[in-house]
C-alpha cells in the first residue's frame, strides 16, 4: 500500500490548481520564489497577473502548525510578481489521502478543510474567525481568486473614487454657474435634467474613463499616458485628452470613452483642465492600489448619486449578495459544458433592470470562473460574452453606460464590436406617447433604444451634431437561459405624496407629470394583463412576469425581491407562477433586523433571493423548495462563496413536516450562518411561511399547529388540536376606507371621541392604551350629511371583537382586543363578527396566548422588523382554535378566563416568555380551557421562549434588565 507524503500531495494539488488558473503560475514545493529568502519553500504559491499572490500551506489531519506557517508568509514579497503576499490559506488534507494510488482522482473528490489569513495594513484577519471551511478543490480555487483581490484595497479605492468625483463636481458647479449652457449640453448628452445628480454622474463617467485610460495606456503603444495627456506641464489638457481618447476609440472601448469624450468636449477649457487634473490624480491613486479586478467601483459609487431612488427604487445589489445570487443561479444551469467556449457562446443571459450592472458582472465572473476551472481561458470568452451572451436594459442612460463600461473592463485587452446593453425609452416621448422601459417587452420582442452605447456608428442630429446611433434591441420570447434581476420594488398604487405632487410613485421619476404617471400606469396594466403582475405588489412583480415571458424552458430565473414576494397577498399570482412552472427552487431570506435584513444597499426593508429553473417539456414541478434563512446578510465575497459551498454540498436536509427538530445548520467554521429547510411551495395563496426564521424549530411547531396538530419540542408525535380558519367562525369587518374614504364613497368623517356618540370606533394603535384585552374606542365616526342611511348600513358590521392588522410584537401586547360596547373597526383594528357572541371571549384569550400569537406570527407578513402585517383579506384565513368544538362548559370557562384577565396588564409580545401574566394566561388556556396536563403547559412556555428569540419578533429591541423566562 503506498504511503503518500505531504510533498507528493502538494504536487498533485498544485497540478490541479494550475489547470484552473489559465493566467497564473502555480508553484509547488519550490524554493527561490520569496524575494530575499531563497531558501523559504511555500507548499503552494499562486501568482496571477494583476492580483496579489496567494500562498497555501498544507498538512495532514489536524495540522497543528499549519496556521502558524500560513501566517508567517504574509507580507513577504514574491519574486515573480514583485508583490507582497496579502492572503495565505491554511489547508488540512484528509488522512485517507495517505494510502491512495490515484492521488489526483482522489483529491478531486476529497473534502478539504481550510481557513484564510489576510493582511490588512497592520492587522492579520482569519476567516472564519474560528473553525474551518470545507470544500472541494474547485471551491479552494474559487477562494484563492477572491482573496487575491484584497478587500481593504477595494474599499480604499472606492473612497478615493468618491472623493475624486465630489471634488470634480464642485469644480463643475462653478463652471456651470459662469457658463449655464454647459449644463444644458451635459444634460442632453446624458438624457437627463440638470441638477446635482446629473452633474455628479457626468463626473463619475469621466472618472471611470480616466481609470481605464490609465490601464489601457500600458497595453497599447501610441496611447498617451494620463501624465502626458493632462499633467501639470500640458498647456491644453482638454485638447490632449480628447485626442488620446479618440485614439483609444479607434481601437474600440466605445462604451467607456464615447460619452466621456462628449462630456469633456462640452466643458469650458479652463474648467476642463481643472476637472481632468483632479480626476487624473484620482485615477492614478486607484490604479496604484492594484485592484484591476475590482470592476464595480464606479457602480458602487454611482448608487449614491441617484436622487430618484425613491421612485425608481434602484438600490445597488451589494457585491457579496450579487455573488451569492449569481452562484446560485449559474449552478442551476443544466447541461452546459463549461470547458467548451462555443457552448458558452450560445448562452443568453439578461438583466432587464440592470442598473449599473452588479448582477451581470457577478454572472460574468461566475461563467468565466467555471470556464477557467474547466481548463479554459476567460479572455477567450470576452468577445462573445459582450457581443452575444449578455443583455442588459435600463431606463437611466448613465447607469447603462456604467454597466457597459464595467463589463468591458472585465478583459480590457480584448476587443469587441458591439454589445447588447441598451438604454430604453421611458416617460413621455416626442410623439406624445408614453413608454415604460423594459416592461414594453411584455408585449413585444423588439424596441428602438434611446441610444446605443456600444456601436461606434454615428448619425447626425438636427443641429448638425454627431450623436450615438439608435438601434433596435431584440429580446425574443423564450430566448434566454438565465434572467437575473434586482428590479424596482415601487408600487404603482401608492397614495399621493402631497409634498412632492406624486400621484403614482412607480412612474414619478424624471419629473413625470401627473398625466404622464396615469398614462404609464394604464399602459403597464394593459401590457401586463393576464400575467403575475399586481399593482399592490409593484413593479417587481411586472419584471418577474417579464422574466417568465423571456425564459426558455429549462432556463433559470434569479431575483432579488421584497420579502412580501414570499408571503404578501398581492404577490399570490407570482408565487403561483413559480410553484406551477418552476422547479429546483431556492429561497433565501435573512432572519435579522435593520439594514442586515436586505441584500441591497440602504433599503431598510426585508428582502429575499428567489432562484428556480423553469420546467423543461414533460417535467413536473416539485412540491417543495429549499429555504435558507441566514443570520445576517453575507459580509464578504468569501462568506458568500462559503455559504454557497456549504449548502450546495449538503447531502441531506430536514423538512418542515419532520417535527420540531430544527433544520440543517449552515456553518462557516464554528459560526452558524443560518438554517436550511425544505418546505412546501404549493400553498401560494397564503404564502411561503418558512422564511426569515432564525430557529426552524419554531416553524416546525407553527406549521402543524395551523393544520390542527400540536407538536411540541421533546414530543415524539403530535397531539390533535381542533383548528380552523377565522372566516369559518365569523365574518371579518370592512376595510376602514369603506367608512371614510371619498374614493369609496365613505359615509363618515372621523372626529375625536366624545362621551356620547352613535358610532364609536377602535381605530388606531396605541401601545400604552392597549395593555389589557379590553380596550376603549378611540375615535368617533360622524355620518356625512345625506349619507346617514349608508352609515347605519355599514354600522351593522360593527362588533366587540377586533384583530390587530399591524401587530408590533416588540411594542404592543395584543393580537386581539375586545371593546365593552360594539365598535367599528379602524385601520389598525378591523372587526371580527362571530356567529356566537361567546366566541368573542375565547377569541381574546386564545389570540393573546402563546399559541394564538404564534399562529398570528406564522400567518403574517414579516417584512418589517418586529412587526407582523395582515391585510383584511389575509386575516380571513388566519388559523385559529375551532371554537365550535368547545363544549358549553369550555365556553363558559373561556369567559371566566377573559373576566379574570380584563384588568391584567400584559407586556409587549416579544416579552411573552418573561411576562408572568402571559404565563398565567397560557396555563389557563392550555390546562383549564383545553384540558392538557402540566407537561404540555411547560412545553408551550418553552415555545414562548424560542418564539421571543426570533429577530422578526423582537425586531432588534433590547430586553429590559431583569426580563427573564417565566415558566
Amino acid at each position: 500500500m503506498p504511503r503518500q507524503t505531504e510533498p507528493k500531495v502538494n504536487n498533485a494539488l498544485g497540478l490541479l490548481l494550475q489547470g484552473m488558473f489559465s493566467r497564473g503560475r502555480v508553484y509547488y514545493e519550490n524554493t527561490r520564489v520569496i524575494a530575499g529568502h531563497p531558501s523559504r519553500q511555500p507548499d503552494i504559491l499562486i501568482a496571477v497577473s494583476g492580483r496579489s499572490p496567494v500562498v497555501v500551506e498544507a498538512e495532514f489531519g489536524r495540522g497543528p502548525n499549519v496556521e502558524k506557517e500560513a501566517k508567517s508568509r504574509l507580507g513577504l514579497s514574491v519574486v515573480v510578481a514583485g508583490r507582497p503576499i496579502e492572503a495565505a490559506i491554511a489547508l488540512r488534507y484528509p488522512r485517507e489521502l495517505h494510502s491512495e494510488h490515484d492521488l489526483a482522482a482522489k483529491l478531486k473528490k476529497a473534502t478539504l478543510s481550510y481557513c484564510v489569513f489576510t493582511q490588512e495594513r497592520e492587522a492579520v484577519n482569519r476567516f472564519p474567525e474560528s473553525g474551518w471551511m470545507e470544500g472541494f478543490v474547485e471551491d479552494l480555487a474559487d477562494l484563492i481568486r477572491l482573496v487575491s483581490v484584497p478587500q481593504w484595497a477595494v474599499d480604499r479605492a472606492t473612497e478615493i473614487l468618491q472623493w475624486g468625483i465630489d471634488g470634480a463636481a464642485r469644480i463643475l458647479d462653478e463652471a456651470i454657474e459662469l457658463n449655464p449652457v454647459t449644463a444644458e449640453d451635459i444634460s442632453l448628452r446624458l438624457g437627463m435634467i440638470d441638477g446635482d445628480q446629473t452633474r455628479r454622474m457626468a463626473c463619475a463617467i469621466m472618472a471611470n474613463a480616466m481609470v481605464f485610460h490609465g490601464r489601457i495606456a500600458s497595453m497599447h503603444p501610441g496611447i498617451k499616458s494620463l501624465e502626458a495627456a493632462c499633467g501639470d506641464s500640458v498647456i491644453n489638457p482638454q485638447r490632449e485628452m480628447l485626442a488620446a481618447w479618440k485614439a483609444i476609440l479607434d481601437i474600440n472601448y466605445w462604451p467607456i470613452f464615447a460619452i466621456a469624450s462628449q462630456i469633456v468636449g462640452e466643458l469650458p477649457a479652463g474648467y476642463a483642465a481643472q476637472i481632468l487634473r483632479k480626476l487624473k490624480s484620482t485615477a492614478e491613486d486607484i490604479n496604484a492600489a492594484g485592484i484591476e479586478s475590482a470592476h464595480d467601483l464606479t457602480g458602487r459609487v454611482f448608487q449614491t448619486l441617484i436622487a430618484d431612488r425613491k421612485y425608481l427604487a434602484t438600490f445597488y445589489t451589494l457585491p457579496a449578495s450579487a455573488a451569492l445570487l449569481a452562484r446560485l443561479a449559474v449552478a442551476k444551469m443544466k447541461g452546459v459544458d463549461w470547458a467548451d467556449k462555443e457552448a458558452i457562446g450560445k448562452l443568453r443571459i439578461a438583466d432587464f433592470a440592470c442598473g449599473t450592472g452588479a448582477l451581470l458582472s457577478a454572472v460574468y465572473e461566475q461563467v468565466a470562473a467555471r470556464h477557467e476551472r474547466a481548463g479554459g481561458k476567460p479572455s477567450d470568452l470576452h468577445r462573445v460574452m459582450m457581443e452575444e451572451v449578455l443583455y442588459g436594459c435600463d431606463v437611466m442612460p448613465s447607469a447603462v453606460h456604467i454597466t457597459c463600461s464595467t463589463l468591458s473592463g472585465m478583459e480590457p485587452a480584448e476587443k469587441f464590436e458591439k454589445s447588447r446593453i441598451y438604454a430604453l425609452k421611458y416617460g413621455r416621448q416626442q410623439d406624445g406617447e408614453v413608454m415604460i422601459g423594459s416592461l414594453e417587452y411584455l408585449q413585444t420582442s423588439a424596441l428602438w433604444t434611446l441610444f446605443n452605447t456600444s456601436d461606434p456608428a454615428i448619425q447626425i442630429n438636427g443641429g448638425g451634431e454627431e450623436i450615438p446611433s439608435q438601434a433596435i434591441a431584440n429580446i425574443p420570447d423564450k430566448g434566454f437561459d438565465l434572467v437575473i434581476m434586482n428590479p424596482p420594488f415601487t408600487s404603482d398604487t401608492k397614495h399621493r405624496d402631497s409634498d412632492k405632487g406624486v400621484l403614482n410613485a412607480a412612474f414619478a421619476a424624471f419629473n413625470a407629470t401627473e398625466e404622464d404617471q396615469k398614462e404609464m400606469a394604464t399602459r403597464l396594466k394593459k401590457l401586463a394583463k393576464d400575467t403575475s403582475y399586481h399593482g399592490h405588489a409593484g413593479l417587481g412583480s411586472a419584471f418577474a412576469a417579464l422574466a417568465e415571458k423571456k425564459l426558455k424552458p429549462g432556463g433559470v430565473a434569479a431575483f432579488v425581491l421584497p420579502f412580501t414576494a414570499i408571503n404578501g397577498s398581492s404577490w399570490r399570482k407570482f408565487r403561483e407562477m413559480i410553484a406551477k412552472h418552476y422547479t429546483d427552487l431556492t429561497i433565501v431570506s435573512i432572519a435579522a433586523n435593520g439594514m442586515d435584513m436586505s441584500f441591497s444597499s440602504e433599503t431598510g426593508m426585508a428582502e429575499c433571493l428567489i432562484v428556480g429553473r423553469k420546467l423543461a417539456p414533460a417535467e413536473q414541478p416539485k412540491s417543495s423548495g429549499r429555504f435558507m434563512s441566514l443570520r445576517g446578510r453575507p459580509g464578504s465575497l468569501a462568506e458568500s462563496q462559503d455559504l454557497f459551498t456549504v449548502t450546495s454540498n449538503a447531502d441531506e436536509n430536514r423538512s418542515l413536516e419532520d417535527g420540531p427538530y430544527g433544520g440543517f445548520f449552515i456553518h462557516c467554521g464554528d459560526s452558524t450562518m443560518g438554517d436550511m429547510l425544505d418546505a412546501p411551495v404549493e400553498s401560494h395563496e397564503n404564502g411561503w411561511r418558512a422564511a426569515r426564521i432564525q430557529n426552524y424549530t419554531v416553524a416546525q411547531i407553527a406549521h402543524p399547529l395551523s393544520q390542527g396538530k400540536l407538536w411540541l419540542p421533546r414530543q415524539s408525535r403530535p397531539i390533535d388540536l381542533p383548528m380552523t380558519l377565522l372566516n369559518q367562525l365569523g365574518q371579518r369587518g370592512l376595510d376602514s376606507q369603506m367608512f371614510i374614504s371619498p374614493d369609496h364613497k365613505g359615509p363618515c368623517t372621523m372626529t375625536t371621541l366624545s362621551d356620547v356618540t352613535d358610532f364609536p370606533a377602535l381605530w388606531n394603535h396605541n401601545a400604552d392604551r392597549e395593555t389589557r384585552m379590553v380596550c376603549l374606542p378611540d375615535t368617533h365616526l360622524r355620518a356625512r350629511e345625506g349619507m346617514e342611511n349608508k352609515a347605519k348600513e355599514l354600522w351593522e358590521t360593527a362588533s366587540r371583537a377586533h384583530i390587530s392588522r399591524g401587530f408590533r410584537f416588540n411594542s404592543q401586547p395584543l393580537a386581539v382586543a375586545v371593546t365593552d360596547r360594539v365598535s367599528a373597526g379602524g385601520r389598525a383594528w378591523p372587526n371580527v363578527e362571530f356567529k356566537d357572541i361567546k366566541f368573542d371571549f375565547v377569541f381574546a384569550v386564545w389570540g393573546n396566548s402563546t399559541l394564538g400569537m404564534l399562529s398570528y406570527w406564522w400567518h403574517s407578513n414579516r417584512q418589517v422588523a418586529g412587526r407582523g402585517d395582515m391585510t383584511i383579506r389575509s386575516a380571513e384565513s388566519l388559523p385559529v382554535l375551532d371554537f365550535r368544538t368547545l363544549s358549553d362548559a369550555q365556553l363558559a370557562r373561556a369567559e371566566e378566563i377573559f373576566d379574570e384577565f380584563r384588568d391584567k396588564e400584559l407586556l409587549p409580545a416579544y416579552l411573552a416568555d418573561a411576562d408572568p401574566n402571559r404565563a398565567l394566561l397560557d396555563r389557563r388556556v392550555i390546562c383549564d380551557l383545553l384540558g392538557f396536563d402540566e407537561e404540555i403547559y411547560e412545553l408551550v412556555r418553552l415555545v414562548s421562549d424560542r418564539w421571543c428569540a426570533e429577530p422578526s419578533v423582537h425586531g432588534g429591541k433590547k430586553r429590559p434588565a431583569g426580563a427573564k423566562f417565566v415558566a
